[in-house]
């Protein structure tokens, strides 16, 4: 039998457990049906960031951005392509600074676009600045326990 790994369902804000061994296998969330981990960017509040960051054992990559910053636009379809091709080792998921911007404060975040990368209740590792999305996965597979 293998080991369950916590999923904060990032559509309803559901924790969920998932056998490590099906991770792969397009696990719903129990409670509204989502897809848990699919390749997708998903837009976050900082309610569901605060639970997802507390219990997700599966790296969750976040992206702090806002709608007039040029290298934010920029670098989204690459965070987007980073998403598809490390899925499901890892999730991805943006918040809006401009529409949230009380989480650049509690992040420390003085510059956008920030990625923080969490896992295991903590913040493991940090990137400032648009990057090409093969430095975004290697970022990724370089920092969080896979």
């Amino acid at each position: 039998m293998s080991s369950a790994l916590k999923m904060t369902c990032l559509e309803c804000s559901a924790v969920n457990r998932v056998p490590a061994d099906k991770l792969s296998a397009g696990a719903k969330c129990g409670t509204c049906g989502a897809r848990l981990n699919d390749g997708k960017v998903r837009a976050l509040d900082p309610a569901t960031l605060a639970k997802a960051q507390r219990n997700d054992d599966v790296p969750l990559l976040v992206d702090f951005w806002a709608p007039w910053c040029g290298p934010c636009r920029m670098m989204a379809p690459a965070f987007e392509q980073a998403a598809r091709s490390i899925s499901p080792q890892a999730r991805f998921a943006k918040i809006n600074t401009e529409d949230h911007p009380n989480v650049s404060g509690k992040f420390g975040i003085r510059g956008i676009p920030a990625l923080i990368l969490f896992q295991n209740g903590k913040e493991i590792a940090r990137q400032a600045g648009a990057v090409p999305a093969p430095a975004i996965e290697q970022f990724v597979r370089r920092k969080a326990r896979l």
